[in-house]
């Protein structure tokens, strides 16, 4: 029996796949040994960027609502100041108005020891308790605010960070698949190639005899030889 056309498997070659940009090859695809193994080339600068999200999210991430004591200090040091505004606009509302009833009591009555003064001094006193009362909850919600924006700040940073790194493995995925396709592609073409070969006939020898023959053998009488070269294009 004719063996022609059969082959091992392990003589077949496997035929790397590259996507080269600017004369510069940034993919492969490629076999060794029993893997098959796909490749991205980083230049320098991407390499550096890379590296620098992948060390910023790791040591992020974990840390991300942790405040360190310097940071505390500075939110501390606003809380501060919002409170010192707030105190010293209290006080120079409410000091010349107790600075002016003293002056008015004194001159009426010559002391402060009655009635009319404590019943003035106990309102005043009262609207500017209120107003403390209503300062300690503006407080309150600017070092919320503080807190809020400076871990809004994080998210968005590290969001920024972790949506770039995506990018970048997205376009590497992007380029492996190509390289892997033209890999299959080589691959295709040389299984195809060997399949017509592998039978042990000459494809295009032998359209050409079959053509030859049934020329030769045809009744150009009856037409036959016309309909026999017909069948063979069908």
């Amino acid at each position: 029996m004719s063996k022609l056309g059969s082959s091992s498997s392990s003589n077949k070659p496997y035929y790397s796949g590259n996507v080269i940009i600017n004369g510069q090859k940034v993919a492969s695809n490629y076999k060794k040994g029993n893997s098959v193994y796909s490749s991205y080339n980083m230049n320098d600068n991407e390499k550096a960027l890379y590296d620098y999200l992948g060390q910023t999210l790791a040591l992020n991430v974990p840390n991300v609502n942790v405040f360190s004591d310097d940071v505390r200090q500075q939110l501390q040091d606003q809380i501060g100041a919002y409170t010192n505004q707030g105190v010293n606009l209290i006080n120079s509302m409410y000091t010349p108005m107790l600075n002016s009833l003293k002056t008015d009591i004194a001159n009426r009555f010559g002391n402060f020891d009655n009635s009319v003064f404590m019943d003035n001094l106990s309102g005043i006193e009262s609207k500017r308790a209120d107003s403390m009362s209503s300062l300690a909850q503006d407080i309150l919600a600017k070092q919320n605010e503080l807190v809020n924006d400076e871990l809004s700040k994080r998210y968005d940073y590290l969001d920024f960070a972790s949506g770039l790194q995506n990018q970048i493995d997205s376009r590497i995925l992007d380029y492996l698949g190509l390289a892997a396709q033209n890999s299959s592609m080589g691959n295709a073409y040389s299984n195809a190639s060997r399949s017509a070969s592998g039978s042990g006939f000459n494809t295009s020898a032998l359209l050409s005899n079959l053509v030859k023959n049934a020329i030769n053998t045809a009744n150009p009488a009856s037409g036959t030889g016309l309909s026999i070269l017909g069948s063979l294009f069908k």
